[in-house]
């Protein structure tokens, strides 16, 4: 894998996710290839074998938050903020002792236990949390989406050890694909190590995207009786399948202690 330099605008960017204000993506493209990724529709280069990095990382967002109030910056919106690159070249972890030492705080998505590395940064910044997407249990299916990520023993293990290090944790259970994510059973396993729960299920904004003919490829393949309804249901947010869901989900919100949030 190359890691290149790259001048692109500004480090922080708006976020549109609710409390946040700015999100941050310290690697632009992701090894870990997630088929269902969003990121993948303007991707730069070829992320199998280059991801770029901004140039100038730490002076440019020095100077961007010179005029900001401390606050809660968003990572892990286009890109892992943990990918494997980061274990030698420590963008991520940059990042995080300037925005430590400006008094800002962090809201982390990751597939990655390589977050629990910097719980010494980390449990010094208030009002940070930090969350692990899943959204397969077994194993041979979950390679099929997303071969080159972590396995779900090694996310569920990385909430454990965030949670018992006094860290505020949430799972993200996305992309939820019809047929195949089993919310519920993952809900179960999740629940102890999570302060909140948060629910997506699978976008696509158009069939020429291509993180929609890659997931069309794999349920053509692997899955091909679902073929027909699963194209219907992904591009319908008022499908029977996704009502269904929806109601089962908050019988089981009013019965849960944790937080479940759904978002669709």
């Amino acid at each position: 894998m190359v890691l290149k330099k790259y001048f692109h605008g500004n480090i922080l960017n708006s976020c549109n996710l609710e409390a946040f204000t700015y999100q941050l993506d310290p690697y632009i493209g992701c090894e870990h290839l997630c088929y269902y990724c969003y990121g993948i529709n303007n991707a730069k280069t070829n992320w199998e074998k280059e991801i770029l990095i901004h140039q100038n990382l730490i002076e440019r967002l020095a100077e961007e938050t010179i005029s900001l109030k401390p606050q809660t910056i968003y990572m892990g919106m286009n890109s892992d903020p943990y990918q494997p690159l980061e274990k030698n070249s420590y963008q991520t972890r940059s990042v995080l002792k300037l925005l430590n030492e400006k008094q800002f705080s962090v809201c982390i998505l990751t597939k990655s236990g390589l977050v629990v590395r910097d719980l010494d940064l980390l449990s010094k910044m208030s009002g940070s949390s930090v969350g692990v997407s899943l959204a397969f249990l077994k194993e041979d299916i979950r390679q099929l989406f997303e071969k080159n990520a972590p396995t779900n023993t090694d996310r569920i293990e990385t909430l454990k050890k965030l949670k018992n290090a006094g860290i505020e944790t949430y799972a993200l259970i996305c992309p939820v694909i019809p047929y195949i994510t089993e919310v519920q059973s993952i809900i179960e396993i999740v629940e102890p190590y999570s302060d909140t729960i948060w629910i997506y299920k699978v976008q696509f904004k158009s069939e020429k995207d291509r993180n929609w003919q890659n997931i069309r490829n794999i349920i053509n393949n692997k899955f091909p009786g679902l073929a027909a309804q699963f194209k219907e249901v992904v591009f319908s947010n008022n499908h029977e399948y996704w009502n269904r869901i929806r109601n089962n989900l908050k019988k089981i919100k009013d019965r849960k202690e944790v937080d479940i949030k759904l978002k669709f």
